[in-house]
């Protein structure tokens, strides 16, 4: 009798990009009297695949929200390209109408997301207005409420925002992105201005809607902790660069670079003192040579840096873009003397704070 040797499994592989920015730059004119442009985004390679959720962290005023809006076709690169579904990002008034109904931005800010004067139902319909809905209005606003968890949605047709909580407000700012359908939601700081009690809900919806929609999300925030609960990718932006990305477990609980560390230094339960970062960040326009964190790098001020023989590669070789993909990377020269480390900190998800 024969055997037949097993074939082995070969996994599947990954999905298309949905978005993808692909070496994009976006520069601002110079101030006055300056000649040096400020690189907001200074050469960024990401990818958000159908179904994904991927964090976006950094510091405020690290190029976070003009990436983001670079995405949305809010603000027009200076150079490289946004693609969605594999085609590059056509910046026509029609085309980026016909793009935004796809790719739908949730603000930080319920309050100032929503007119005062709108009831709930006409700001959530108000997307439909705009893409002249064809189908019945009424039953579309009902199903993104319900969507979004405020039920039953007829309760909250006729209500202003002035007489809702914060939560409330954010879900009805999210059933004004959902009630068109959107493949991707970019959602900046989606629970900052959210009492803590309640931005546990909101970030289950976001998971909800993932599960049941297969909806994808970039979730822009400077808080490592809400990354952690919710992104299944992170990507940790320092001034117009990423400088770390690769699956949440393996960045979050293993970080290579130092900003990452002292990021995640400061999380609840985190062990050992917390590092204190010495200075602000450069100034976008004077980007120093080298490693662009080695200014403030605790591990360059340590000595550490010296005694693997890359100080002076952090003070003066640049590094190569990450190029977007899941697997683990870290821009810095120190890291890549280094063996990458098992994990660290206390075992538990730190909560959103």
């Amino acid at each position: 009798m024969t055997t037949t040797e097993p074939v082995p499994s070969v996994p599947p592989a990954p999905a298309a990009p949905l978005l993808s920015a692909e070496n994009l730059r976006v520069a601002f004119p110079a101030r006055r009297g300056d000649t040096a442009r400020a690189r907001a985004v200074d050469g960024v390679d990401l990818d958000i695949r159908p179904g994904e959720i991927v964090a976006l962290v950094g510091e405020s005023g690290c190029g976070k929200t003009t990436l983001a809006r670079s995405l949305l076709g809010l603000v027009r690169p200076t150079a490289g390209r946004v693609t969605f579904g594999g085609r590059p990002l056509d910046y026509s008034s029609r085309a980026l109408k016909a793009y935004r109904k796809r790719v739908q931005l949730v603000l930080q800010d319920p309050s100032g997301s929503l007119n005062p004067r709108h009831t709930v139902y006409d700001a959530v319909a108000e997307g439909l207005r705009i893409h002249a809905y064809a189908g019945d209005e009424r039953e579309a606003v009902s199903t993104a409420l319900s969507r979004a968890g405020l039920r039953p949605p007829e309760r909250f047709f006729l209500r202003y925002p002035h007489e809702l909580s914060g939560g409330q407000r954010q879900r009805v700012v999210i059933a004004g992105a959902l009630v068109l359908e959107p493949e991707l939601i970019v959602a900046d700081e989606p629970v900052a201005s959210l009492d803590a009690s309640v931005r546990g809900e909101i970030l289950a919806l976001l998971l909800r809607l993932r599960a049941e929609l297969g909806l994808s999300a970039l979730v822009v925030t400077h808080d490592l902790g809400l990354a952690w609960n919710i992104a299944d990718r992170v990507a940790v932006m320092y001034l117009g660069r990423i400088v770390e990305t690769g699956a949440v477990e393996d960045v979050l609980s293993a970080p290579r670079h130092p900003y990452t560390q002292a990021l995640l230094s400061v999380l609840p339960d985190a062990p050992g003192a917390p590092v204190v970062l010495t200075g602000e960040p450069p100034d976008p326009s004077r980007i120093p040579s080298g490693c662009r964190f080695h200014a403030r790098c605790q591990i360059l001020a340590s000595g550490e840096a010296e005694r693997a023989g890359v100080a002076d590669a952090c003070r003066e070789e640049d590094l190569p873009i990450l190029n977007g993909s899941g697997a683990s990377q870290a821009a810095c020269h120190w890291a890549e003397t280094r063996a990458p480390q098992g994990p660290r900190g206390t075992g538990r998800k730190p909560g959103p704070r």
